[in-house]
C-alpha cells in the first residue's frame, strides 16, 4: 500500500502531461474555423487522406462526386463614387475544372447584404433597388427585384455613408458577396459543397464539390420533405416498423416507460408568386442574325446569311430549348425570303422555300443562281408548336445565291405565356400531435397573438391580415384569417415499465467515507451485504488559474447598416459607433490588439454577463412594445 501511494505523485504527472500534451494536438487540428476547414474539410471533399488528432492514422473519404479546383469566382472593382462599379462572377457549373457561366452586373452595388445587394444613384442613398440572388429555371445565377424587407443584413458601401469603405474592408466585403451566391447556389441544389474560400486582391474564389448524391438531379431524396412536409411523420414510422434495432428498443422496458414531453410545430400559409420571364421558357443558340418583340411574351428571330452558287449551299441553324414547355403558346415560321433562293427546315426536315421556283429537296433549285429580279419571299406560315413542345427544335435556313443580293432569310416567332403565376398552400406540421391523444395544446400564437397560454385560452384573437406577396407587376394582395401558427404541444409517454436504478451502494460509499477512508458496501452471491474500507488519497493535481484570461477590446465602425426608411447613420447624431472585441490573453498575460483596436478591459476574469441580459431583455422589450402603424404588409 505504502509503495503504491508513493508512486501516485508520479503518475499524476504522468497524466497531466499526457492531458496536456493531447489538449495542445486537439487544439491545433480544430481550435478555430481555419484548422478545422484545413485538417477536415478541405481534404474531406477532395478525397485527400485525413489524419487523426495525434496523426497516427490517416484514411481517405469519399465524399464528393466532383471536385473543382474554382467552382466559383468574382471579381469586383470600386469606383469613384464608393459603389462597386463592376463586379462579375464566372461558375463551373459541372465541376469538370472549366468556367462554364458568366455574370456581369450591370447596375452599381451601393449596399450589400447576406443573400443581395442595393443599387443606388452613385455616390448616394437615392433612387434605391432591391435585388436578392436566385437561381434560374436552367441553373443560371441571376438577380431579382425584390422589396428590401426580403434581404438581411444589409449595409451601405458607398459614398453616402463613408470614405473608402470597399477598399478599406476589401476582405469582409468580398466575403459578404460570395457567402450570398453562395447561400443561393446551395439553397437551389443542396448536393454542392463549399470546401475552401480564397481571396486575391480584388478576386475571391471558392474550393467546391458536389456531396449527397451522385445523380444528375439537384432534387435528392433527403431535400424532398421541402415540398412534402407533413410526408415525414409517415415515412418516419415506415422505416421504424422495418428497423430492427428500434423494435427492439420499442420493447424494452425503456421504451414501454411514461414520460411528458413538450413539442413544438407550426401550421403555415405559403403563398408564393412568380414572375416568368421569355429566357425562363424557351432559350435560344445558334446564328441569330436579331431578335425583336412583338408583344408581351412574343419574340421573333431572324436567321440570315449569304449563300453560294455551288453545290452545297450553307445552312444557318438556329436551336430552341424548351425549358417549361406548358408555357409555350406558338412556334411558327412567318416569313421566308431570299435573293435569290432560301429553303426552311425543321429539324432537318424542308418543310418550305422562297424562289423563283419551290425548291423541296436536297438538290439544288432548277433556276438561275445570279437572279437581277426583286427578292422573293414567302410569308404563309409554318407552325412547329407541337415539335418546341416536346423537345429541342431546330430551324434553319439553306441559302443558294450570288451576284449582288446573295442572302436568304427566315424569321421564326414564339408566342409564350409570362403571366405571373400565384401558388397557395397550408403546411400544417401539428397535425400528427393534434390527432395523436397523448398530446394537448398547451401554446399557441398566432401571427404574434397569443391566443393560449399554460393551456388555457387567453381570449385573444387576431385580426384578419392583408400582406403583399411578389414585386413589380407580379403583385397581389391577399387576406386570410391567420398566416402563421406557432404551437407547443405536451405529450405523454408511457415510462412506467422502467425499473428505477439501485442506489444503496452509491449512498453508502458517500455517507461513510472520509478524505482519507473509502467505505464500500457490496451484495455476495448469496444475496448478504458486505461492508469494507480501505485507505484513500487523491493525488496531488496541478494548479488551475481561477478563469481564463481574457479582454476587451473596442475598435470605431461606421453605421453603414440600412433599413426601409434609408441609411442608419442618417437617423443619428453620431454615425460612427463601435465594435467590440473579447480575445484571449496570451501566456505573458498581454492582450493582443487587432487593427484600430483599443483596450476597454485589460486581461483577468471579466464577466460581463449582466451587461448582456440586459442587452437582450431590452430588445426582447422593445420588440414587445412595437404596434404596427404601418400598411399591413
Amino acid at each position: 500500500m505504502l509503495t503504491a501511494l508513493a508512486t501516485q505523485p508520479a503518475f499524476a504527472q504522468d497524466m497531466d502531461a499526457r492531458a496536456r500534451a493531447a489538449a495542445a494536438a486537439s487544439r491545433a487540428k480544430s481550435g478555430d474555423s481555419d484548422a478545422i476547414s484545413n485538417n477536415y474539410l478541405t481534404p474531406g471533399l477532395a478525397n485527400q487522406p485525413v489524419s487523426t488528432v495525434d496523426n497516427s492514422r490517416s484514411f481517405t473519404t469519399n465524399l464528393a462526386c466532383r471536385q473543382s479546383a474554382t467552382m466559383l469566382e468574382m471579381l469586383i472593382q470600386p469606383g469613384m463614387t464608393g459603389d462597386i462599379t463592376h463586379l462579375s462572377i464566372s461558375r463551373d457549373k459541372d465541376l469538370d475544372g472549366s468556367f462554364d457561366s458568366s455574370l456581369t452586373l450591370s447596375v452599381p452595388v451601393s449596399g450589400i447584404c447576406a443573400n443581395g445587394v442595393i443599387s443606388c444613384s452613385p455616390g448616394s442613398w437615392n433612387q434605391c433597388q432591391s435585388f436578392k440572388w436566385e437561381i434560374g429555371s436552367s441553373g443560371d445565377l441571376k438577380l431579382s427585384q425584390v422589396d428590401l424587407p426580403d434581404l438581411s443584413g444589409c449595409y451601405c458601401v458607398n459614398a453616402s455613408c463613408g470614405v473608402n469603405l470597399v477598399a478599406g474592408n476589401l476582405s469582409s466585403v468580398l466575403k459578404d458577396l460570395g457567402g450570398g451566391v453562395i447561400g443561393a447556389l446551395t439553397t437551389a441544389d443542396p448536393r454542392i459543397a463549399v470546401a475552401q474560400a480564397s481571396i486575391d486582391g480584388l478576386i475571391i474564389r471558392y474550393v467546391g464539390a458536389q456531396t449527397t448524391a451522385c445523380t444528375p438531379s439537384p432534387a435528392v431524396s433527403a431535400t424532398s420533405y421541402r415540398a412534402n412536409p407533413t410526408a415525414i411523420s409517415g415515412d418516419a414510422y415506415a422505416a421504424s416498423q422495418a428497423n430492427s434495432f428500434f423494435t427492439a428498443l420499442a420493447a424494452s422496458p425503456a421504451g414501454n416507460g411514461k414520460a411528458q414531453e413538450t413539442r413544438s410545430c407550426t401550421i403555415e400559409r405559403e403563398i408564393n408568386v412568380k414572375a416568368w420571364d421569355f429566357t425562363d421558357i424557351v432559350s435560344a443558340s445558334g446564328s441569330i442574325t436579331s431578335t425583336s418583340s412583338c408583344g408581351t411574351g412574343c419574340l421573333r428571330f431572324q436567321i440570315r446569311g449569304a449563300g453560294s452558287c455551288g453545290s452545297n449551299p450553307p445552312i444557318y441553324t438556329v436551336t430552341f430549348n424548351p425549358l417549361l414547355p406548358r408555357r409555350i403558346v406558338s412556334a411558327r415560321i412567318i416569313e421566308m425570303g431570299a435573293d435569290d433562293w432560301v429553303q426552311g427546315r425543321i429539324n432537318g426536315q424542308v418543310v418550305g422555300s422562297a424562289g423563283k421556283r419551290l425548291w423541296t429537296g436536297d438538290g439544288l433549285p432548277s433556276g438561275d443562281c445570279r437572279i437581277s429580279d426583286d427578292p422573293w419571299y414567302n410569308r404563309t406560315p409554318i407552325d412547329f408548336t407541337d415539335k418546341l413542345r416536346s423537345g429541342a427544335t431546330s430551324v434553319s435556313a439553306r441559302v443558294r445565291g450570288g451576284g449582288g443580293g446573295n442572302w436568304g432569310t427566315i424569321t421564326a416567332e414564339i408566342q409564350v405565356d409570362t403571366s405571373c403565376e400565384v401558388s397557395e398552400r397550408l403546411v400544417d406540421l401539428c397535425a400528427g400531435y393534434a390527432g395523436d391523444q397523448a398530446c394537448r395544446l398547451v401554446q399557441e400564437d398566432v401571427d404574434g397573438v397569443q391566443t393560449v397560454r399554460n393551456g388555457v385560452v387567453t381570449g385573444l384573437k387576431p385580426l384578419p391580415l392583408t400582406r403583399l406577396f411578389g414585386t413589380g407587376n407580379c403583385t397581389y394582395q391577399y387576406s386570410r384569417d391567420f398566416f402563421l401558427r406557432r404551437r407547443r404541444y405536451a405529450c405523454v409517454v408511457d415510462t412506467s415499465g422502467t425499473p428505477q436504478p439501485d442506489l444503496a451502494r452509491a449512498t453508502y460509499i458517500i455517507d461513510h467515507s472520509t478524505e482519507t477512508m473509502l467505505a464500500d458496501q457490496t451484495r455476495t452471491s448469496d444475496g448478504s451485504l458486505v461492508q469494507s474500507s480501505r485507505a484513500f488519497a487523491l493525488p496531488d493535481r496541478p494548479a488551475v488559474a481561477a478563469c481564463e484570461s481574457i479582454c476587451k477590446t473596442r475598435a470605431p465602425s461606421a453605421n453603414s447598416g440600412v433599413a426601409p426608411a434609408g441609411t442608419v447613420a442618417q437617423k443619428q447624431n453620431v454615425p460612427v459607433g463601435w465594435d467590440s472585441f473579447y480575445h484571449v490573453c496570451s501566456a505573458d498575460n498581454v492582450c493582443p490588439l487587432g487593427d484600430g483596436e483599443e483596450i476597454v478591459s485589460d486581461c483577468g476574469c471579466l464577466d460581463d454577463f449582466p451587461e448582456a441580459v440586459v442587452m437582450m431583455q431590452t430588445v426582447r422589450l422593445a420588440g414587445s412594445d412595437l404596434a404596427c402603424t404601418a400598411v399591413a404588409r
